[in-house]
């Protein structure tokens, strides 16, 4: 096992760059695609790319913000002192690896922004008091939770299918969340996903105590040290309990309203809800504004980058690419096989857009009329799109940021790990569809 991770480190530590130029590489590639097997021209392409660059400029700040908003929430003094009542018995590395997974895995499942923040923050505690702990997989283990998202709370296609209104409404109408994220086989691959992957991650961990990086100390959040007595008006508004408790506390009165007058779970609810939750246990303004500052720097690369996956994305639709491509999936399947072509049209699809809900605008109606035509399961086709997304973003670029923002390794430092972790979930989400393509077939 310590092998086969130490060549696909090899491997990816002398050609891996950096993400943007992943994301610049990803362009180039869709481009050139798009020209040979679409016959679009060059500047046609370009015209793509340009035009639908700020298309996804409400979207980005949706990401940002949730992703920014779990990162604040993750960083409260009440999540704080948990984190650091979850670490404090563990002592063995490969322990630490499990926690690690545990965690980050059941705070996806919640809310994906405020996983992906947990994971790799318990991760960042865990390298800095366990002694013989490798940083970079221990970092990888708390990201790896990230691979159950899309089938947890805040997955954006179960979401979605659930909303009324929604882009496919007339074609396959609502589909309820007892159909998808809680159906019993998206429990069970939930289950066997939390149960196995921290013992697989644990595996991964280097024999040789040479092979060992162990972390730096862990950065504390800045705090305001200023006396009261010294403060200013200014200063003392800052720091007022009062105004932050109001404000925190007002955020959450309009969310139990929303929910009484039955509003549904969208990502602007989540948003205002995490940063209500956030301004409420930070206390004090400027409490959450010191966490602010430290979580813009964790989400400034998908700020900048997520455009140049709009351009791609525009690219692949503009020139009929992802259609093509998701029409010859279809056109090799059977009612029992579409999921499985789903799920692999989709997790290739997400290494070029890394947007499970842009995604879906573009493969979805596509998998759903060939779904209805061809009588497979309508849940089992749609999420296996969600779950091909969620797997290939073990090794996505994109969304790896946040985590080496927070922990301040380089993607090459841990992406033969996450390579490792790709087969391993890959074989679990593989198993899922097809036996839920094959009994849920005419359902």
């Amino acid at each position: 096992m310590n092998a086969l991770t130490n060549f696909f480190t090899r491997i990816i530590t002398r050609f891996m760059p950096d993400p943007l130029v992943v994301a610049i590489i990803l362009t180039a590639l869709a481009a050139i695609f798009a020209m040979v097997t679409q016959g679009s021209g060059f500047f046609e392409v370009t015209r793509f790319w340009g035009d639908g660059f700020w298309n996804l400029l409400a979207f980005t700040m949706q990401m940002t913000v949730i992703l920014l908003a779990g990162y604040i929430l993750a960083r409260t003094p009440a999540v704080d002192k948990l984190m650091d009542y979850l670490v404090m018995g563990v002592s063995s590395p490969r322990a630490a690896v499990i926690l690690a997974t545990l965690v980050g895995g059941v705070g996806s499942w919640l809310n994906w922004g405020f996983g992906l923040v947990l994971g790799t923050l318990i991760a960042q505690k865990l390298g800095a008091k366990v002694k013989g702990l490798h940083y970079p997989l221990v970092i990888a283990a708390g990201y790896s939770g990230f691979a159950v998202y899309g089938v947890g709370l805040s997955g954006s296609v179960p979401l979605l299918l659930n909303t009324p209104g929604h882009f496919l409404e007339e074609t396959i109408g609502l589909v309820p969340l007892s159909e998808t994220i809680f159906s019993p086989y998206l429990i069970v691959m939930n289950l066997v996903l939390l149960v196995t992957l921290p013992f697989f991650n644990a595996m991964l961990h280097p024999k040789n105590p040479a092979d060992v990086f162990e972390a730096k100390p862990e950065a504390e959040l800045p705090v305001a040290a200023a006396k009261m007595e010294d403060r200013t008006l200014a200063e003392r508004l800052n720091h007022s309990p009062v105004i932050g408790l109001a404000m925190g506390l007002f955020g959450l009165l309009y969310v139990v309203l929303y929910l009484v007058d039955g509003g549904g779970v969208t990502l602007n609810f989540i948003n205002l809800l995490f940063l209500s939750l956030g301004i409420t246990l930070f206390v004090t303004p400027s409490r959450f504004l010191a966490a602010l500052s430290e979580g813009i720097k964790v989400v400034s690369g998908i700020i900048i980058q997520y455009p140049f996956y709009a351009g791609i994305l525009a690219i692949l639709s503009g020139s009929g690419l992802v259609v093509s491509l998701a029409g010859w999936f279809v056109s090799i399947s059977s009612a029992e096989t579409l999921p499985i072509s789903s799920f692999f049209a989709a997790g290739l699809i997400n290494l070029f857009v890394p947007s499970g809900g842009g995604q879906w605008v573009i493969q979805g109606p596509v998998m759903m009329e060939a779904a209805k035509q061809l009588g497979a399961s309508i849940p089992a086709t749609a999420l296996a799109v969600q779950i091909g997304d969620q797997w290939t973003n073990m090794v996505q670029p994109f969304w790896l940021l946040p985590a080496l923002a927070i922990s301040g390794l380089k993607l090459k430092d841990f992406m033969g790990y996450m390579v490792m972790i790709l087969f391993f979930t890959g074989a679990i989400f593989l198993a899922t569809v097809t036996i839920w393509g094959l009994l849920g077939a005419g359902a």
